[in-house]
C-alpha cells in the first residue's frame, strides 16, 4: 500500500485521484478492463443502429428511426454511466470502502429490454 497521493498529482478527475491511498494496481487495472467492457457495449450498440439505419429494417420508417435513437441514446446514456461508474469504483477503492451498488447494468438492462421488445413487436407486425 502505498501513500497519500499528494495534491501536486498531475492525473484527472482529482475528485478521485486525490482522496485516500494507492490501491493495489491490479484492482485499478480491473476497474479499466471493466470500463473497457463498457465502452465495446456502447460501441455495439451504435453499430446496431447504423445497421437498422443502413438496411432499413424494420421497414415501418417511423418504428426503425425510433429504434436507431434509442439505440443511440442508450448508448450515451451507457457511456455516461460507465465513466462514472469507473470513478466512483476507483475512489471507493483508494479510500477502502465498499464498492458501489451495480444499479448500472440493471439500467442498461431495461432499456435493452424495451428495445428488444420496440423491435420484436415492429418486425412481426
Amino acid at each position: 500500500m502505498t501513500e497519500t497521493p499528494s495534491k501536486e498529482d498531475p492525473r484527472h478527475p482529482h475528485w478521485v485521484y486525490h482522496h485516500g491511498s494507492e490501491p493495489d494496481p491490479r484492482f485499478t487495472l480491473a476497474n479499466e478492463r471493466t470500463f473497457l467492457a463498457w465502452a465495446r457495449t456502447v460501441l455495439g450498440l451504435l453499430a446496431g443502429a447504423v445497421a437498422l439505419h443502413s438496411f432499413q429494417v424494420p421497414t415501418a420508417e417511423g418504428v426503425r428511426i425510433g429504434v436507431v435513437a434509442m439505440l443511440v441514446l442508450t448508448a450515451i446514456l451507457c457511456t455516461v454511466l460507465a465513466m462514472v461508474r469507473w470513478a466512483r469504483v476507483e475512489r471507493a477503492m483508494r479510500e477502502r470502502r465498499p464498492l458501489p451498488a451495480f444499479s448500472t447494468g440493471f439500467i442498461l438492462a431495461g432499456a435493452l429490454l424495451l428495445i428488444a421488445v420496440l423491435l420484436g413487436v415492429a418486425l412481426v407486425f
